[in-house]
């Protein structure tokens, strides 16, 4: 995230309560990404987790930035 969307979230965390749902949502997916990433080897079923958490947190991330745009476009 660049640093003007890190500042527009900023912003919008606090009054938008999707934004902060999400937001936390994927500050949790994100910890559990660096467990996974701690360890010197994962089983086929953590491997499976692993990207199934990626992919959702990806998906997290994408609909905060469709918020923070709107926000964006609304100011100008």
């Amino acid at each position: 995230m660049e640093r003007r969307e890190e500042e527009l979230l900023r912003q919008h965390l606090d009054h938008d309560g999707e934004l902060a749902t999400l937001y936390e949502q994927h500050q949790t997916l994100k910890r559990q990404l660096e467990q996974f990433r701690s360890k010197h080897y994962l089983t086929p079923a953590e491997e499976i987790e692993e990207k199934r958490i990626q992919k959702l947190k990806l998906a997290l991330k994408d609909r905060m930035m469709e918020i923070l745009h709107r926000y964006e476009h609304e100011a100008r």
